[in-house]
């Protein structure tokens, strides 16, 4: 054993018997990666703001509802309101919202962060969407796309996870009309309008691993998009977006995995209480599992839902079958392939 006359011989071995220890601490840094659910619509008003009253919180999840609570982080688009303001738009020919209560609902599913950029989230004018927010802050759950004035609509969420700084944007190409300036409104962007969303890049970017953008866009009733979709979503891409979470068709659409970074299109209605339509299947949508680490997405599941009477539930048998084909066959028009256990190939 050497030992030391003085302290002096200590200090000039100290920096050397740091960097061995740091060395091997640096072999046991937690690497575990985080797992975020996306799923797409969730509207928890109207006819299933009835059918909570009747059966409780948690029935428009289902059997769907372990899936939520088995993941790192939820994310979803918020599609209508929760107030109990009671004047609605005049311009608009649906307008929702659920009562306040509902809040427990989302609370069942442990969601984490919602959109609220959409065209539903003002249809009971500023009134409703300050009180939604004011009750999603009381929560707990994080939202994005919406705010009191134009700085708070674009303002990101940043949230860690496993030792990930995940960020997070909410926007949407719908109802210009109610964009935030001076008052309160949503985070609204013209579909090809980049400089938009490089400016709300320009804020997080540097802040955190992966960034996710989430919007509310798209052809209502198309399981395509329209090429101007497909060509903005790559320079969001190629602006510094590492996943795209898209919603508002009412239908999903293809994945892609462009430039190693991840565009789901459209995830979809999880929930809602809209009509059937049986050539579209509009009751048809997938809880979307995404695994990431520090270096970007690593894992994609899909789990294939039917929406019935209200309430979501894990597809069987020939609905599986069915609805993972159409994911498969939609996706594979960008080279994205999907096994037969709903797995995406990313790398």
């Amino acid at each position: 054993m050497v030992k030391f006359k003085d302290s002096q011989h200590f200090s000039f071995l100290l920096p050397i018997y740091l960097f061995i220890l740091n060395g091997n601490c640096m072999a046991y840094e937690n690497h575990t990666p985080v797992s975020i659910g996306f799923a797409g619509d969730v509207m928890i008003g109207g006819m299933v703001n009835e059918k909570i009253s009747e059966n409780g919180f948690s029935y428009p999840w289902g059997n769907v509802l372990p899936l939520f609570k088995a993941t790192d982080l939820n994310l979803i688009n918020l599609e209508a309101p929760l107030t109990h303001f009671n004047k609605s738009q005049r311009i608009k020919s649906s307008n929702l919202k659920a009562e306040p209560t509902r809040i427990q609902t989302l609370m069942d599913a442990r969601i984490d962060v919602v959109n609220i950029a959409n065209n539903h989230i003002l249809d009971f004018y500023e009134e409703g969407l300050i009180e939604t927010i004011g009750l999603l802050n009381k929560a707990g759950i994080a939202h994005v796309g919406a705010g009191s004035n134009s700085q708070q609509a674009a303002q990101p969420v940043i949230i860690s996870k496993n030792g990930v700084n995940i960020g997070l944007l909410g926007f949407t190409d719908n109802e210009p009309y109610w964009k935030a300036v001076d008052k309160p409104g949503t985070n609204y962007v013209q579909v090809g309008d980049i400089a938009t969303i490089k400016e709300a890049i320009a804020m997080v970017r540097n802040k955190v691993d992966i960034l996710i953008l989430s919007i509310h866009w798209g052809d209502k009733m198309n399981d395509k998009p329209l090429p101007e979709f497909v060509s903005f979503a790559h320079k969001i891409i190629e602006a510094g977006v590492d996943i795209i979470h898209g919603h508002g068709a009412h239908v999903f659409q293809g994945i892609e995995v462009y430039n190693g970074k991840l565009i789901m299109y459209d995830t979809g209605d999880l929930i809602d209480d809209y009509e059937l339509n049986p050539d579209l299947k509009n009751n048809q949508t997938c809880f979307f599992n995404c695994e990431i680490d520090k270096d970007g997405v690593k894992k994609v599941k899909l789990v294939p839902i039917v929406l019935e009477n209200m309430q979501a539930r894990i597809a069987q048998n020939s609905e599986y079958d069915d609805i993972l084909n159409h994911m498969q066959q939609l996706s594979a028009a960008f080279g994205t392939s999907i096994n037969s256990n709903g797995e995406v190939l990313v790398n």
